[in-house]
């Protein structure tokens, strides 16, 4: 198949190249020094000890893709950051206006919503890809754990997305099939927030955020928050290739703190450690924006339709949005727990 991957980053990067190992056809729009880079040297995938190069096509924006009109693709795959959607689809508009099936990587609650109303949501398939990916260099992708995988499931009820979980699966990626999108990117952001903006806005790795009891108790309370909006959504959680949200569901409900912190620090340890959250590493990146409005941030807006109170998820947005648009001073916040809780209090108010 021909396959565009566009905004390929670590994650895009990984499945576009586990397709072109594969034999597909695959285009990457990358940045002019990635494209630069994997036009010369290839791109490179290593996991568990072991490394492949492939080469996929190479270009730096959706334009210079589409430069003949001739162009055709059997999949569009979009896998940049869910603040930069919006603008990617203004430009595959202007450019292929009436694209093919399109496969959505962006993690985060109804960022797959713009691509609904813009192309309809018979063309999308939404993914959640738990497989955790970093790229320390242009070229280089490395595979952090192999016991992962990806989710997919339908933008519509009851449509067939057989083919695509076949193709996916052959190209040697763990593919699993949801019948409900929303349930499975609501499980998988119940995971993605798990020490994320507080290990983002106290800027301390995971592994130290959990022994801190008052931020410990924190996360629990903000976890419930969250599980509060999805029982009054009517949503499932569901487990993840590789990950348990459902364990952690039933821990953070049940559980005695004695029996629940053991949980919780164990699913810290194997999933971030020491290694920083997404959120924090956009924030030492300055890039003004934060996808924690697509996490945190979704769930305080649903739970204020359902008029569930969210103080915890809302004021982690606030704080972390600020902070991201240097409204706030980092250094403020910084290995300070107390200051966080401060700014938690106002929203309970």
């Amino acid at each position: 198949m021909k396959i565009l991957v566009y905004g390929a980053g670590a994650v895009g990067g990984y499945v576009g190249a586990r397709l072109a190992g594969a034999g597909h056809d695959v285009t990457m729009v990358v940045r002019d020094v990635t494209a630069e880079s994997i036009a010369a040297k290839g791109l490179v995938i290593k996991e568990n000890g072991e490394a492949a190069t492939v080469q996929p096509a190479v270009a730096s924006s959706i334009a210079q893709t589409f430069m003949s009109p001739e162009v055709r693709f059997d999949l569009i795959i979009m896998s940049m950051k869910a603040y930069d959607l919006r603008t990617a689809i203004d430009h595959l508009v202007a450019f292929c206006p009436e694209p093919p099936p399109i496969l959505t990587l962006q993690n985060g609650i109804g960022v797959e919503r713009p691509l609904i109303d813009q192309f309809g949501p018979d063309r999308l398939i939404i993914g959640a890809l738990t497989t955790p990916v970093s790229k320390p260099m242009s070229n280089q992708i490395i595979v952090e754990r192999s016991d992962r995988g990806l989710g997919v499931a339908p933008a519509t009820p009851g449509q067939s997305i057989t083919q695509w979980v076949k193709l996916l699966q052959a190209s040697g990626i763990t593919t699993v099939f949801y019948k409900d999108y929303e349930s499975m990117k609501w499980s998988k952001a119940l995971l993605n927030i798990v020490a994320n903006a507080t290990s983002a806005i106290l800027n301390r790795p995971p592994g130290v955020i959990y022994k801190s009891e008052a931020m410990f108790d924190l996360e629990v309370r903000m976890l419930r928050e969250t599980l509060a909006v999805m029982e009054a959504k009517k949503l499932d959680v569901v487990d993840l290739p590789g990950s348990s949200a459902k364990r952690l569901a039933f821990g953070v409900q049940k559980a005695p703190k004695l029996v629940l912190k053991p949980i919780l620090t164990s699913i810290v340890a194997k999933g971030r450690g020491d290694k920083m959250p997404s959120f924090q590493i956009d924030l030492m990146a300055g890039k003004g924006q934060s996808e924690v409005i697509f996490h945190n941030g979704a769930i305080a807006k649903t739970g204020l339709a359902h008029n569930i109170p969210t103080p915890v998820n809302t004021a982690l947005t606030d704080v972390l949005v600020r902070l991201a648009r240097q409204e706030l001073d980092w250094r403020d916040f910084d290995g300070k727990p107390a200051r966080l809780l401060a700014e938690v209090a106002r929203f309970e108010k």
